[in-house]
């Protein structure tokens, strides 16, 4: 009886060894994945604080090409995705 009682808790034990390990795996994974979601949120943070900035300098460089008629700063920002329309819509267009 005391020698199964033995094999029973050596046996726990080794099991409890295990999770240990098991655990601390996990928490250096978590922890270098706490550290990738920081950098990521710095980035994004970073990124929000220049967007206004980024929207004067694409004001500015569509003024000068409507003011200056400049084709390859024209060319520069439709290749970005800017389109200029030098005449305002009109209020109230047809339907």
């Amino acid at each position: 009886m005391v020698y199964k009682g033995k094999m029973i808790f050596t046996g726990l034990a080794a099991l409890m060894l295990v999770l240990v390990l098991v655990n601390i795996l996990l928490g250096f994974g978590n922890q270098s994945l706490r550290a990738e979601v920081s950098e990521r949120q710095q980035f994004i943070t970073q990124s929000l604080q220049l967007e206004g900035l980024h929207r004067e300098i694409v004001t500015v460089l569509a003024t000068v090409v409507l003011k200056t008629k400049d084709e390859p700063l024209k060319s520069l920002l439709a290749s970005q995705g800017i389109s200029l329309d030098p005449t305002p819509p009109q209020p109230g267009g047809a339907k």
